[in-house]
């Protein structure tokens, strides 16, 4: 599935874009929701012949392998580097302009975002002369920090000729780049940004509306239900600074993860129902085999159940049907009392 290879090829004209998909950590499981994620991107598309779908893998590019264990800034502090952390991929998004040759136009997302509708429809959009579309982050770190969702992103790639994502992941560790409005993109010109509508990047919200279904609480993702917990938290709260004392402190007497516990189940059964549909297409089709799942269950990548719960997962409607038909399908399965999450 590492099809690095082809990144690199030019498009100029609109036609021919490419598009491009994030692929977590492959050795932290990431890999399984790159592959599901590719998957719904064409099952939604009618225009699969318009753009090419690749997977930047992370192993591909030395650089993390180099800093494994060192310092960097991230939101102020002093952070280490652990390429087994379920977010070491992130610094990838910001790889497409330069593995195009800084022309065409890319679509990045990543791992954890499937697609309910067609992508050619934001890929072949009117940017009106911005170099970024995306959409802000929810809670405090949009409303406060005014930090942009790049987890979802459509760039032109011949006006970010001054992304070059090895650059700033160097910086981070002789502590000239931080992290984090790095990765929000407070350090763009905002002239050069705008925003597409946020059911291109919906966080944990599934309704008719969705175009792509972003499950960003990664303590309820769907497929790591009972799982250890493989990410750290953020050590800088604004609004009550205390907790990230407690936070730090934590980290520091006893280690990295400890006392994070384990994966939740996802709240809203239709993200799991829709999750697992996908991934039950991908086995019919032979996109992933039952060896290579029951290979993720034991490196603790995917949740231990997978097979019982892919068992009682109802079939996906035709991708024919708009995102509400999955809705309605899935409401089958409840209580009349039952309401989907919205």
């Amino acid at each position: 599935r590492r099809q690095a290879g082809n990144i690199l090829a030019r498009h100029r004209d609109l036609s021919r874009s490419r598009w491009k998909n994030t692929c977590d950590h492959i050795e932290k499981g990431g890999f399984s929701g790159a592959i599901v994620a590719e998957h719904a991107l064409r099952r939604f598309s009618s225009n699969n012949d318009k753009f090419e779908v690749q997977i930047i893998d992370s192993r591909d590019y030395p650089m993390f392998a180099a800093h494994e264990g060192q310092e960097y800034l991230r939101d102020g502090v002093k952070r280490t580097w652990l390429n087994d952390d379920l977010q070491s991929f992130t610094p990838t998004r910001f790889m497409p302009p330069k593995l195009m040759g800084y022309e065409g136009r890319a679509v990045v997302i990543d791992p954890d975002i499937f697609a309910a509708a067609d992508i050619w429809e934001l890929l072949s959009r009117d940017m009106k002369g911005k170099a970024i579309m995306c959409r802000m982050r929810s809670g405090p770190k949009g409303l406060v920090d005014r930090c942009m969702a790049s987890s979802v992103m459509l760039l032109d790639c011949a006006r970010l000729k001054h992304w070059d994502a090895e650059r700033s992941f160097e910086a981070m560790f002789d502590f000239t780049q931080d992290y984090q409005p790095w990765i929000c993109l407070r350090e763009e010109d905002r002239s050069t940004i705008d925003f597409f509508e946020p059911e291109w990047n919906d966080f944990d919200k599934f309704t008719p509306a969705t175009k792509m279904l972003h499950t960003t609480r990664r303590k309820s993702q769907p497929w790591k239900t009972g799982l250890p917990t493989d990410w750290r938290p953020a050590e800088r709260f604004r609004l009550f600074p205390p907790v990230a004392w407690v936070m730090r402190a934590r980290r520091k007497l006893f280690g990295e993860y400890a006392f994070l516990g384990n994966y939740k189940q996802h709240p809203d059964q239709h993200q799991e129902d829709f999750f697992f549909g996908l991934l039950k297409e991908c086995l019919e089709e032979g996109k992933v085999t039952e060896d290579f799942l029951r290979n993720e269950m034991a490196q603790n990548h995917v949740r231990h159940d997978a097979f019982e719960v892919l068992a009682r997962t109802p079939p996906l409607p035709p991708a024919t049907q708009p995102p509400s038909a999955i809705d309605s399908v899935l409401c089958h399965r409840f209580s009349p009392l039952f309401s989907p999450q919205r």
